[in-house]
């Protein structure tokens, strides 16, 4: 187990985009496109996802430690630390349970298309870490490695369905036919930021208001595109950060750059992905009539969108000043301030990029992640000292937004809680 487990690990640590490539070129042949278009589709689907990796590098290494000065400057004390999802990630695929559940997940999903339970085929791989989280949460309360399994599955099954619901608005909005995005954490934030967002849009005052990069472009001109709305809120970050003049501008320009950068990736990306769409469709209609079959993909793709650049930059300090205002709060956000668009892809998508709605939302969907990121930190603390990570410096348990402040999990973990004490 400990050679499978090994095996598995250096496989995944290749990353998505040494991952997805291979996935692509498999999904290629079995649709009949031949080698060499398939080989090319993975190709440039792998150098898309290397420039979306250098892009989100870059919001990281900017906005991470812009969000740890803003923590200095202000003062905060909270003892449960977010070490954010690439500790997660780590944990998970560190866990006992890691090496059976891929193959159990990837068979799931297969037998739930089959069925027609779901039109989601996930071949985002590495994003399987989600379903293994809540395994290893149900193994760790339980020890029971049939209730891992059992959690994992519950987690996968409600991903496909968010993701399947979801679809019609990824390729209206994001211009994505033919895709849904099966990423564990967005899936796990769109219920709660998008019925928040329909009752926004019904408050009276409120559901008049409306900014997206299109309006605000058309009233401020050049000052109103996307890459000067990356400017404008890198700016206000590094000076909430207080950092010197220059550095201010550093994160200012860094910013712009993000907004101006992701969505070429992703039109990159699309380029290699488009021919195996394509493929598939002719595929499934052969043999399935008029059957509708997404290709599930990693969230990624829905980031770069101006919109939700813009909510989630709006939503950085946002989140630092609810850390420090809500009654009961333990966490200190900052690993996955840098995710945060991630969490709200399907929120602005379902607001048709309102960034006001969508920013509301947020607020809403961010609160309560605190809560329950709170309540996971002593099981989140657990499974940390279980793959042998050592504890950040200054904090008595760690937690993360998207493992400890995902909706699904922590409902995965109230679950084995409850089995725990029946059993």
């Amino acid at each position: 187990m400990d050679k499978l487990l090994s095996g598995v690990q250096y496989v995944l640590g290749l990353g998505p985009t040494v991952i997805l490539p291979i996935a692509i070129v498999l999904l290629g042949l079995l649709f009949k496109t031949g080698f060499k278009k398939a080989f090319k589709s993975g190709i440039i689907i792998g150098i898309g996802f290397v420039g979306i990796n250098l892009v989100i590098g870059l919001l990281v290494d900017n906005l991470g430690p812009a969000a740890q000065a803003m923590v200095e400057r202000f003062g905060l004390n909270l003892t449960v630390i977010d070490t954010g999802w690439p500790s997660a990630a780590a944990l998970s695929w560190a866990s006992p349970v890691a090496a059976i559940l891929i193959p159990i997940c990837l068979a799931v999903n297969i037998l739930l298309l089959m069925m027609k339970f779901t039109k989601t085929l996930d071949i985002d791989i590495w994003n399987y870490w989600h379903f293994i989280a809540a395994g290893a949460t149900g193994y760790i309360v339980t020890g029971s490695w049939w209730f891992a399994i059992l959690c994992a599955v519950i987690y996968e099954i409600a991903v496909l369905y968010v993701a399947d619901k979801t679809a019609p608005m990824v390729s209206k909005f994001y211009g994505l036919e033919g895709i849904s995005l099966p990423t564990g954490s967005t899936a796990a934030f769109g219920p709660i930021g998008i019925l928040v967002g329909m009752l926004v849009e019904k408050i009276p005052g409120i559901k008049n208001l409306h900014a997206d990069p299109e309006h605000i472009q058309k009233r401020f001109g050049v000052f109103g595109e996307p890459m000067m709305m990356g400017l404008v809120l890198g700016l206000v970050i590094g000076a909430l950060a207080g950092y010197e003049v220059g550095e201010v501008l550093k994160v200012g320009i860094s910013m712009g750059a993000v907004m101006m950068l992701l969505p070429r990736m992703v039109k990159i990306l699309m380029e290699g992905l488009i021919p195996i769409s394509e493929a598939a469709r002719e595929f499934l209609h052969k043999r399935y009539g008029d059957r509708e079959i997404y290709i599930g993909l990693d969230a990624a793709l829905a980031v770069g969108h101006p919109s939700v650049m813009a909510t989630a930059l709006l939503l950085v300090p946002v989140t630092l000043f609810l850390a420090v205002v809500l009654p009961g709060n333990k966490v200190l956000p900052f690993g996955d301030l840098a995710t945060i668009p991630f969490y709200i892809a399907f929120v602005v998508g379902s607001r048709k990029g309102n960034i006001i709605h969508s920013l509301i939302a947020g607020v809403v969907m961010v609160a309560l992640s605190l809560y329950m990121a709170t309540d996971f930190a002593e099981v989140h603390t657990l499974m940390m000292e279980g793959a042998k990570f050592d504890m950040p410096a200054g904090a008595t348990q760690i937690s993360s937004l998207d493992l400890g402040g995902n909706l699904f999990n922590w409902a995965i973990l109230k679950f084995a809680q409850l089995w725990e004490s029946i059993f």
